[in-house]
């Protein structure tokens, strides 16, 4: 009877140490997979600026239409607070990627200007060809 109570006092042993390493490792996998994803996060960031203003992208598709032709107007503005575009093309906001429908009678040259928490300030110019 002694024996067979060591036997499962070891087999409950073993089997704890079994459960705390596989908790273990999975905890251990899981602080590498938050650090990797952390670092790519980074490296993005990086590439898109940093944790500078930047307006990354502002054009338009088509670059050129017919007259009652439209196009959408887009911006990829990072790190901004606020955005405003002149002439009012519609709603703006800050964002990483957003598109307006226009639709100009005339050749329109677009400005749009971004600022940061900071009181920094960018902007970027585009200009819509309209044909007749």
């Amino acid at each position: 009877m002694a024996l067979l109570s060591v036997a499962v006092v070891l087999a409950l042993l073993y089997d704890g140490w079994v459960l705390y390493s596989r908790r273990s490792d999975a905890r251990r996998a899981e602080q590498e997979r938050a650090a990797k994803e952390a670092r790519d996060a980074r490296r993005v960031l990086d590439r898109m600026g940093g944790s500078q203003l930047k307006i990354l992208n502002f054009y338009a598709q088509p670059p050129v239409v017919r007259r009652g032709g439209e196009a959408r107007l887009c911006y990829n503005v990072v790190n901004a607070k606020t955005l405003r575009m002149e002439p009012p093309a519609g709603d703006v906001y800050p964002a990483l990627s957003h598109c307006l429908q226009v639709s100009p009678r005339v050749s329109t040259e677009y400005k749009l200007f971004a600022e940061d928490g900071a009181g920094h300030a960018v902007s970027e110019t585009f200009t819509l060809t309209v044909e007749p």
